[in-house]
């Protein structure tokens, strides 16, 4: 690939996951002729995380990651399982509902067609990472602990616990929810909260004549939570057990770590929810999965600044939510449309003392598609958590016609490929 050019912008993204990542490759991606831009990442852990559960990439995101060179890595090292439709059954009473990827001749959805693709987030990461190693022009440093930042108006300098520093014109926090950038820097005071529901996740290996009551992937819904059971790989020799559900706080991220922790605990917290479960594989699952763990969904408020001069936040730093089914779909268009955004402004000769226009371009094509994710991030808590016989029952009947009325919405966002659409920049 392309070196870097001499007069490409010089960029720092803080954030080695795969917000960060991919950030880098559609920058590199969507530069102009003669204008590479030098990339240099910095995460915090001393290696990347490939830990973590398993994601449904939807059409849309696999648009987006065949266009940056990471769709083709992960099919050569056959990482995931192609999901065709996803089921939705209420564990009392059996399926209620399916969603479809297949589209109208059943190859998938968009031209070209694409399915979705249950992947873990190691596997994801894993094939990102390839994508990157292949850029001349990006590198990655780890164990880098960001201490301060300091914006000027031609720069931007983060200094690091270690005594060194790093300075360039454009700074991307891409450093999840938590963030670093946002916290010292972009807007101090707006810190992450508690949603009030957690994800407790593990992996299930199954023997060939073990039955299943999905084709691809499942939502199971039960009085006290929503329970994932999905294939991974092409194998399918070992279902992704997720339960989302509505968990007291434990007050702090040191109490979570050590609640988290405890996968028998957590084993047994499924057990209480979803053991009287009439579909018969839902207690082997949970009997069977392996590493469990819980984890916390934290949240930011709806609205928020993203940017300063030089600055800018990008997926969780920016608008972290409850999962919706397209989290990281959401993520991979931040990081598409803001190179987009910055590579017209480039195109046009970089106007301006600082990077406020193409910044404002970008939030302004932005900030509504994000505020209605957070709007069915909100039906997704209300529908994971606790509930009594009617208001489960209620949920039966609600969550299918749900799935029908939004089929049309969620073709249409499948189907847009904003790698070509309208910045209106």
């Amino acid at each position: 690939m392309a070196p870097p050019s001499a007069d490409g912008l010089k960029v720092i993204i803080l954030g080695g996951g795969i917000a960060g990542l991919t950030t880098g490759l559609a920058l590199t991606k969507f530069a102009p002729p003669g204008k590479v831009p030098k990339i240099d990442i910095y995460e915090i852990r001393p290696e990347p995380a490939v830990i973590g559960g398993a994601v449904n990439l939807t059409p849309n995101a696999l648009r987006m990651l065949d266009y940056l060179g990471c769709l083709q890595i992960m099919k050569d090292r056959d990482y995931g399982k192609t999901i065709d439709y996803l089921e939705v059954f209420d564990v009392y009473s059996g399926k209620l509902a399916e969603s479809s990827f297949r589209g109208p001749e059943g190859k998938g959805v968009g031209d070209p067609p694409y399915k979705a693709l249950r992947i873990t987030r190691g596997d994801a990461l894993k094939a990102v990472l390839a994508a990157v190693d292949a850029q001349e022009n990006i590198t990655m440093t780890c164990g880098k602990r960001t201490v301060s930042i300091d914006e000027q108006p031609d720069s931007v300098t983060i200094h690091f616990d270690d005594g060194e520093s790093a300075t360039a014109e454009l700074l991307m926090g891409c450093d999840g929810i938590h963030s670093v950038v946002r916290l010292k820097h972009v807007e101090p005071e707006r810190k992450a909260t508690y949603s009030g529901v957690a994800n407790a996740f593990g992996f299930a290996p199954i023997e060939k004549d073990f039955k299943v009551h999905f084709e691809c992937t499942a939502i199971n819904f039960a009085r006290r939570g929503m329970l994932l059971t999905s294939y991974y790989n092409t194998k399918m020799d070992s279902v992704y057990v997720g339960g989302l559900m509505q968990v007291p706080d434990v007050g702090s991220r040191d109490g979570w770590k050590s609640v988290g922790a405890d996968a028998d605990k957590t084993r047994q917290s499924l057990l209480d929810r979803f053991g009287d479960a009439k579909i018969p594989c839902i207690v082997p699952l949970i009997e069977k999965a392996e590493d469990f763990f819980l984890w916390p969904v934290y949240t930011l408020t709806k609205y928020g600044k993203w940017s300063t001069d030089r600055v800018m936040l990008l997926g969780d730093a920016a608008h972290a939510m409850p999962p919706q089914g397209e989290s990281t779909g959401i993520v991979f268009e931040d990081t598409v449309l803001f190179s987009r955004c910055l590579t017209r402004w480039i195109e046009k000769g970089r106007p301006g003392p600082n990077l406020r226009e193409p910044f404002e371009a970008y939030e302004a094509l932005r900030k509504k598609r994000i505020e209605v994710a957070f709007d069915e991030s909100k039906n997704v808590v209300s529908t994971v958590s606790d509930a009594g016989w009617f208001g489960h029952t209620l949920k039966t009947y609600i969550v299918p016609w749900f799935l029908w009325f939004t089929h049309g919405y969620r073709e249409k966002h499948f189907r847009e490929d904003v790698t070509t659409s309208d910045i209106k920049y």
